[in-house]
Formats: C-alpha cells, sequence, structure tokens
C-alpha cells in the first residue's frame, strides 16, 4: 500500500527541469588571462582587482596574478587567491601559454614579443606614432586592442576607460588647485567679518571637466566654465555652474564622434580675449582639453598669465600632450610671478584604487564582450572593435593611427602587412582640437 501511494506521488510532481541556469564550471578554461604588475614609472594602477577576477573566474576565464601586480592599489595578493585567481613570480609569468594580458601601459616589448600567435594584448597601448610596438605585435600575429580608440556609443559605455579615468583626473586636478590656493573655497562667516567664495574657471565641459565643476561646486566655489560648444551649456548649468558663452562668430568648430573639431585661427584669436578677462578673475584654473596622440591646445599664453593675481592656482591636465597653458611641466609645480602652475601628469594614478576598481570593470565588461563558445570572437566589423582592434592576424587595422593621417591617406587598402607597416611612419600632426573627455 505504501509503495503504491509512494508511486502514485511521484506521478503527480511536475518533471524536472534541466539546470540551464547553474554555472558550469570547465576541466578545460575558456580562455587564459594574465595580469602583470605595471613597470612604467609612477604607474599605481592594476588591470583587473580581486572583485573582476572573481567575476572573470565566473565566466570560464582562468587568470593569472603577477604577485604584488595589485599592492600599489591597494589589493594584496591574498585577496587575488581568494578570488580563484593563480600567483606568480616575475621570473614564472606564463606569457607564452596565455591567450590574453589585461594591462594598464604597455609591458615591455620583450614580454610582447613572448606571447603566442593568436594571443590578445588589451590596454591603454599610446597607440599614436607606436610603431615598434605594432611591429612587434605584427611580427608575433598578435591581436592588440587600444582602448583609447574604443568607440563612445550606447554598447561601449559599461567599457569607456578614457571616461573612467577622466572622472578621477577632475576630481583631483580641484583637490589639488584648492591645496595649493591661499584662499578658502567656499564663503564663511566668521566674527571677523565674511570670506568670499573662491572664483573657479573650468576650461572644457567633458568628462573631467564636469567632474571638476561638481567637485569645485561640494567645496563650495563659485565655478564658471569655458567650452566651445554651446550644448553643454544645460549640462553646466544642472550642476551648479555658469556657462560662458562662446564667441558669436559664424564659424564656429563641430562636433564629431565626441570630439570637437579644430577651430579657426578667428574664432581661437576670440575665445582667448575672452577668457583673459575671465582668467583676470579666477583664484583657481582647471584647463581639461586634451587630444589623444596630438599636441594639447594652447588656451592660455604667457600675456594672458600676466593678468592673473598672484596667489592663483592653475591646474593643467593636459601637460603631457603640450599643455593647455603656457609654463607648465609635467609633474610639477612651477610659481611664476606668484601664480602657482601644477602639471598635473597621471592623476588618475594618484587615486589608484578607485581608479583600478573603474579600469578594471571597463576592461572586465569588454572582455565578457569578447568571449564566446571557444575562445574570444574578434570581429572588424564589430562596432566596438571597429575602431579600437589595432593588429589582428598579422594585420595593422588603424595605420591612420600608428602611421600617421597624413601617410594613412596615401594606403589604398583598409589595412598594412607588417612589411608595409614600417614605410607608414609620419609624425602625428599637432592639429589643435578640444577633447570632451
Amino acid at each position: 500500500m505504501l509503495d503504491s501511494a509512494q508511486t502514485h506521488c511521484e506521478a503527480c510532481r511536475p518533471p524536472r527541469l534541466a539546470l540551464t541556469g547553474r554555472r558550469v564550471w570547465r576541466a578545460v578554461p575558456l580562455v587564459r588571462l594574465l595580469i602583470p604588475r605595471e613597470l612604467s614609472p609612477g604607474e599605481n594602477r592594476v588591470a583587473a582587482t580581486p572583485e573582476t577576477t572573481r567575476r572573470l573566474i565566473g565566466r570560464g576565464v582562468q587568470v593569472h596574478v603577477e604577485h604584488g601586480a595589485g599592492e600599489a592599489a591597494g589589493f594584496l595578493d591574498e585577496d587575488y587567491a581568494s578570488a580563484g585567481a593563480q600567483l606568480h613570480d616575475g621570473e614564472t609569468l606564463p606569457w607564452p601559454e596565455v591567450d590574453g594580458v589585461l594591462c594598464v601601459q604597455p609591458p615591455p616589448l620583450h614580454n610582447v614579443g613572448r606571447l603566442r600567435s593568436g594571443a590578445l594584448l588589451v590596454g591603454l597601448l599610446a597607440p599614436y606614432g607606436a610603431m615598434t610596438l605594432s611591429e612587434t605585435l605584427l611580427d608575433r600575429q598578435t591581436s592588440a586592442i587600444a582602448l583609447e580608440l574604443l568607440p563612445r556609443i550606447s554598447r561601449a559605455q559599461a567599457m569607456d576607460v578614457l571616461s573612467s579615468q577622466a572622472n578621477v583626473a577632475g576630481y583631483k586636478a580641484v583637490l589639488l588647485a584648492a591645496a595649493a590656493l591661499d584662499r578658502y573655497v567656499p564663503m564663511l562667516m566668521t566674527a571677523a567679518g565674511t570670506i568670499q567664495p573662491s572664483r573657479v574657471l573650468i576650461l572644457g565641459a567633458g568628462v573631467a571637466g564636469l567632474q571638476a565643476l561638481a567637485t569645485a561646486r561640494r567645496l563650495g566655489g563659485v565655478v564658471y566654465v569655458s567650452d566651445v560648444r554651446p550644448a553643454v551649456k544645460e549640462q553646466v548649468e544642472s550642476l551648479g555652474g555658469r556657462f560662458i558663452d562662446p564667441p558669436q562668430l559664424e564659424e564656429r568648430p563641430e562636433e564629431v564622434g565626441g570630439y570637437a573639431r579644430e577651430a579657426s585661427e578667428a574664432f581661437l584669436e576670440a575665445q582667448r580675449i575672452q577668457l583673459a578677462d575671465q582668467l583676470a578673475l579666477a583664484d583657481m584654473v582647471i584647463c581639461t582639453a586634451q587630444v589623444p596622440g596630438r599636441t594639447a591646445p594652447r588656451l592660455i599664453s604667457e600675456a594672458m598669465l600676466d593678468g592673473m593675481r598672484p596667489g592663483s592656482v592653475v591646474v593643467d591636465l593636459a601637460v603631457a600632450q603640450g599643455g593647455n597653458c603656457f609654463g607648465t611641466v609635467p609633474g610639477a609645480t612651477v610659481e611664476r610671478r606668484g601664480v602657482k602652475l601644477i602639471g598635473a601628469e597621471a592623476l588618475p594614478s594618484s587615486v589608484a584604487n578607485h581608479a583600478s576598481a573603474l579600469y578594471a570593470r571597463n576592461v572586465a565588461a569588454l572582455i565578457e564582450h569578447l568571449l564566446g563558445e571557444e575562445g574570444f570572437r574578434l570581429d572588424s566589423e564589430d562596432p566596438i572593435l571597429a575602431g579600437c582592434l589595432l593588429t589582428h592576424q598579422g594585420e595593422c587595422l588603424r595605420p591612420d593611427v600608428v602611421g600617421g593621417p597624413e601617410d594613412a591617406s596615401s594606403v589604398s587598402a583598409t589595412s598594412l602587412r607588417p612589411s608595409e607597416v614600417a614605410q607608414s611612419n609620419a609624425p602625428v600632426p599637432s592639429t589643435p582640437t578640444a577633447s570632451l573627455r
């Protein structure tokens, strides 16, 4: 009787469904990724954190991390090991065995030369005019994704490392300026009287500029923002800034792909005159106009600096590309007639923990996008990869970046073989355009 009842109950139960939503662990990893320690001077960031390591391992990726890779950013080896990563000494890193390498700055060329054919290198590879790196990648038949070239489209927002790092730079720039300023930033009412708030001028309303605006407002400053695009006025005002309308000329620079095109000399001259008046009133100035791979536009001349009050501060985020301001020196503070000029080089690296966390999430989102059933899917027709896939299958897919626009225009094919890359070694022009990042 009991057996009959059990049989009836089993027949009444719904059929068991397949556990399709469960994570399936592979005996053989989908891909093997290497996270080396950054060797560039002053670089404290890391390309993967314990959080993103665990995230990638959950997708079937095997992660190899060099001992101490995240130490400068506040991530310990034990945290990586707990997340499932395999740790290696620098001498035993499996460069020839891995399928991909995640980095912040380009690794040394002798390590890139150890990668196997078909491997993938992902990072901020400084691709503009990078002939030596490109030739090494092509010789090894190695693919490379330069994150500086990632398109600014909706699908790629989660992968946009330039925007995430510009956010950090804009925040830190204001803190540097406030620390060097000889005045309070907010308005203070004391028994000795009222202290008026500092006046902040921000050049450029891109990601870094808008973050600088938000940070300066939190500190209590009165913030003015100059940008060549009238369309950003609403964004500036929504953050509590006061927008300076660009010169009213017939010819205005247009925006293409998230960047402002080259302005005419008449427009630039009118803008300089306008800025000279604003600089004379400013206590802090944050310069954010950068052009990837090109010389930064000179927005503040020597004569304009002469009109600034002693004790004021200029922070130049574009100093590594030539600088927006006359007289700035990379990584140094120069005092000129009482005005402090801060060459703010590599600011994201000075906030290494959060900068690494954001960078690693951007890279992890890109890797997840690339993962297929049998490894990486590198389709040059993919809108996300079309612009940032630097080399692939022995071809340079961005000769206009590696060799320079002039040489790129003379090449009829859309890609170059290794023997052809050497013929496109032209200097990158220094056309003044304004970055909106």
